[in-house]
């Protein structure tokens, strides 16, 4: 069984990951779109749709199988695992930052610029480096 749900965590986290790096894209153009225009409106609804359909979903069935893995595989009092650990809740706090945007966005409360967002993408993948390296070289 373990197998499988490392085939199920790692679909997960491949979704999740997608959708964080595509979000803050949406974020950028959504910027240039007028209030109330048919263009922002668009924009809403893909935010919406990726956030709820795929970003949750993924989230909470990473964690899950993730979690599962971590304490069939006893992997809960390695030193790389806490520090990989450490990185997703970072990176749950993060999609917690972008649902709020979606949120903004769709209350027309956004007030942040495109450079913002621009720079605020990189972030997942930083994180996600650093989570496959602890998870694959697992260092100490």
């Amino acid at each position: 069984m373990y197998e499988w749900i490392k085939a199920l965590h790692v679909i997960a986290v491949i979704s999740w990951m997608a959708g964080m790096l595509y979000l803050p894209r949406l974020f950028v153009y959504h910027c240039d779109a007028a209030s109330g225009s048919k263009q922002s409106e668009t924009f809403k609804i893909m935010e919406r749709r990726l956030l709820k359909a795929i970003i949750n979903p993924a989230m909470i069935i990473a964690w899950l199988a993730g979690l599962y893995l971590a304490w069939s595989g006893h992997w809960l009092w390695a030193g790389w695992f806490h520090v990989k650990f450490l990185l997703v809740i970072v990176l749950s706090g993060v999609h917690g930052f972008f649902a709020r945007w979606v949120k903004d966005f769709a209350a027309d409360r956004n007030t942040r610029s495109q450079k913002f967002y621009r720079i605020i993408n990189e972030v997942p993948t930083v994180l996600m480096i650093g989570i496959v390296v602890f998870v694959i070289v697992k260092p100490f």
